[in-house]
């Protein structure tokens, strides 16, 4: 990959960390948006695959995500680029703010920013869960749709842990996948 295309992935990611408040979730829908319809350079789907791979690694999704995104990009070249870009706006967003801690925890502007941002944090969360869940439908596979009902349900109404939604999510893949090229083999 070359270097304009390198510095391309450390602003976009720079960028992106830079103006993603509410947890990293947020930032999912703002990966999409950049690489999948802007740039061109990863298509949807792989983009949720690539999605799915970062919520379930330990550590922020953010980070993940610009992992992951890099790695697909230009291997370990680009996920030092998207990582550094990734982490280096809170660094210097928190080294700021320590700096003027008691000024912010009780000025209230701040405060009624802060509080204004929650509702477009929440937007935003249900702007991805609508774009992710979009996809699943289109694609008409019942076994996915039902997944994603299944995994809906346990999270919201009968409050299942994720780590285990995640670990039967994968588990479910594996079988499905075994199936298939077992069934893939006895038709050859």
């Amino acid at each position: 990959m070359e270097k304009k295309k390198l510095w391309k992935l450390f602003l976009s990611t720079f960028y992106l960390s830079a103006f993603t408040f509410g947890g990293g979730y947020v930032i999912v829908t703002l990966l999409k948006n950049k690489f999948v319809d802007e740039l061109h350079w990863i298509d949807e789907k792989e983009m949720l695959d690539l999605v799915a791979i970062a919520q379930s690694s330990p550590g922020a999704i953010a980070i993940n995500g610009a992992i992951v995104v890099g790695y697909k990009l230009a291997g370990l070249p680009g996920v030092l680029c998207a990582v550094t870009g990734a982490v280096l706006p809170p660094l210097i967003i928190l080294t700021v703010i320590s700096g003027f801690y008691n000024l912010f925890i009780e000025n209230a502007i701040i405060k009624a920013l802060l509080s204004g941002m929650t509702a477009g944090v929440g937007a935003v969360i249900v702007s991805v869960v609508y774009d992710m869940g979009k996809d699943v439908v289109k694609s008409r596979d019942p076994a996915l749709i039902i997944a994603m009902a299944a995994a809906f349900a346990a999270d919201c109404f009968l409050k299942i842990n994720v780590i285990y939604l995640i670990l039967a999510a994968a588990l479910a893949g594996i079988l499905r996948t075994l199936y298939r090229k077992h069934k893939k083999r006895r038709l050859l």
